[in-house]
């Protein structure tokens, strides 16, 4: 039998309820447990391999205000504040889901549930857990919230940052998959006057094209089928705070003209009816696409980007980061000897030349896999090449490149040797820097 996609722990007081979304939640890879109060689910908590809870606010003590649920919701923020929860409640009452919400919720769903929109929230919580996970590794310790980056592009990074965080504008935050874009996305907002307002994000990637326009707006009940209660949504949850839209680039014309228009006015409509709502919401935008190719493919709105990019951050990809591929190997190295009590301490001196020159192509949440697996393979505390796993990357075969793949791989090449910085890597190949400057868009593709 193949692994679960992860284990939910179901806290309903009602056994009926709680056998019929685990029969839903096991048809769909998902391993279940069932708690039947707040304190059998604090236990089951406590024990440790809980990818998500699905908790329900209305146990039987006290079965119309949600304060149990509540209760359970704010202790659970506490002890395991990165944990998934999505939220239940049969009283189909907004004012609820929002306080739940803003009391760090991941989302909510109204009894009856749909299945296909239970399976897609659980799916997309669950991987963005993993991802947090192991692109971790581009911040210190949580206490600290301080990003590694010493090269001269994360520095310049950096330094826009926080120019820019405390100005209420639109963002759009640039890097190929793997960078660490939602984390710097936090890292504005935590930096902003919108720090102790709600930081709510949408993944445009992860939710079919069917829900995107509810899951953005809300709806009316009625609006379409299965559509039984009205619902809140992440525009209005955000009133106040920020809304971080991650791989904007996927969106489609119809929702980005939505999306303009709520930039441009602050009002939205909730699908299925006609009276508008303002709202007060930052909008930080991702992407991994070319968005300026999607304009020209007529796939992406430029007067949308126009309204997002009033800021935009480019990541640099960990190949061009120099020293600080290895200073964030330390740091993962520690996270990963902590998380299985292993005691790996140190990187063999083989170890670290093969992670200064490998080409990194998953950037930061490849090299978190990278050493967490390493952390699990060495025996006698210090990670070896051969721990690594990683696959050899021999000399470029010039012979057998185009130019245009050659002078890319020499751009790479003298980014990552220059640690970013643009003005050695120029000298490096005898470039000017505007010449230089002229062959980053081309490596960045």
């Amino acid at each position: 039998m193949a692994d679960p996609i992860g284990t939910i722990l179901i806290a309903d007081d009602q056994a009926d309820i709680r056998e019929a979304l685990a029969l839903v939640l096991r048809a769909e890879g998902f391993s279940t447990k069932g708690a039947a109060s707040p304190a059998e689910a604090a236990l089951l908590l406590d024990a440790g391999g809980i990818d998500a809870l699905l908790l329900d606010l209305n146990f039987a003590t006290d079965t119309t205000s949600g304060d149990d649920g509540m209760r359970l919701l704010a202790s659970v923020k506490t002890v395991h504040p990165d944990l998934p929860v999505v939220v239940l409640t049969g009283w189909g009452s907004v004012d609820l889901a929002v306080r739940a919400l803003r009391a760090g919720a991941a989302d909510f769903l109204e009894k009856p549930w749909e299945n296909v929109r239970l399976i897609t929230v659980l799916r997309s919580q669950i991987a963005l857990l993993r991802a947090r996970s192991t692109a971790a590794s581009l911040t210190r310790p949580a206490a600290q919230g301080e990003i590694i980056g010493t090269c001269a592009a994360m520095r310049a990074m950096l330094s826009l940052v926080a120019k820019i965080a405390q100005a209420d504008v639109p963002v759009l935050i640039t890097g190929e998959s793997g960078t660490g874009k939602g984390l710097v996305a936090r890292h504005i907002a935590a930096s902003s006057r919108r720090r102790n307002k709600p930081f709510v994000t949408l993944d445009l990637g992860s939710v079919p094209e069917s829900l995107i326009e509810s899951e953005l707006f809300g709806h009316a009940r009625g609006a379409f089928t299965d559509a039984k209660s009205d619902r809140i949504g992440r525009f209005e949850i955000a009133s106040g705070g920020v809304l971080f839209l991650d791989e904007i680039g996927n969106a489609s014309l119809a929702t980005q003209a939505r999306l303009l228009s709520v930039l441009e006015d602050g009002m939205i409509t909730r699908v299925g009816e006609t009276a508008t709502r303002r709202v007060d919401v930052r909008v930080i935008a991702a992407t991994n696409a070319d968005l300026n190719r999607l304009i020209e493919a007529g796939r992406f709105r430029r007067d949308l980007l126009f309204r997002l990019n009033t800021v935009e951050i480019a990541l640099p990809p960990l190949r061009m980061r120099g020293d600080d591929i290895v200073l964030l190997a330390a740091d993962c190295l520690t996270r990963s000897a902590a998380r299985h009590d292993r005691d790996v301490t140190a990187f063999a001196p083989d170890a670290l030349a093969a992670l200064a020159a490998h080409h990194w192509p998953g950037n930061v949440r490849e090299l978190a896999h990278v050493i967490e697996r390493a952390v699990l393979l060495a025996d006698d505390g210090t990670i070896t090449r051969a721990h690594l796993s990683l696959d050899p990357q021999p000399e470029a075969p010039f012979e057998r490149m185009t130019l245009d793949q050659a002078e890319r791989y020499l751009v790479q090449r003298a980014m990552a040797e220059a640690g970013g910085d643009v003005e050695a890597a120029a000298r490096r190949l005898g470039l000017s820097r505007s010449a230089f400057y002229r062959r980053l868009p081309q490596i960045r593709t």
